[in-house]
């Protein structure tokens, strides 16, 4: 048996100042996306916003139900709506953040996944990585290239026509 380790590459950040303002106003969508947040079971928001090729931002948020698992993940909403409204544009960068109303979120949340099978979707249509940007409520903020780097083995759309 052969070990194989897939290294994650982040990079880490310790200030919002220490962005690009295209990184910086993505993160204060995403904050801003929260708002929106149905979260009544899990008392849990989590806030997307996402940067297509054409300068629009498609905001998501998480979306429960009481009929488990019927709700959907912040970044599953925007990313769909992105691809319904803007069906041509490829994504260029999505930022994710959440915050609890019992305890203060200081690190990034890990998008759960079906978010990253769903994503790599959009990576390979245009065949454009999407940079992730992620923060907790506050703390460290993190940025990765491409969804493999949190999702190395996608299952893709040639592997059906095999």
């Amino acid at each position: 048996m052969e070990l194989i380790k897939k290294e994650i590459t982040l990079k880490k950040y310790s200030s919002i100042d220490d962005l690009s303002s295209e990184e910086k106003n993505l993160l204060i969508k995403a904050r801003e996306a929260i708002k929106t947040a149905y979260a009544p079971y899990s008392k849990f928001h989590v806030g997307c916003a996402v940067l297509l090729q054409n300068d629009e931002i498609v905001l998501g948020s998480n979306q429960e139900n009481s009929a488990y698992p019927s709700g959907l993940c912040a970044e599953r909403v925007a990313i769909f709506s992105a691809g319904a409204n803007f069906p041509n544009q490829a994504v260029k960068m999505m930022a994710i953040t959440a915050q609890s109303d019992d305890y203060p979120v200081t690190r990034p949340i890990a998008s759960c996944g079906a978010c990253l099978q769903s994503i790599s979707e959009y990576e390979m249509k245009f065949n454009s990585p999407i940079q992730f940007i992620l923060q907790g409520e506050n703390g460290d903020i993190y940025t990765a290239e491409s969804v493999k780097s949190f999702l190395p083995f996608t299952f893709f759309l040639n592997e059906l026509k095999k």
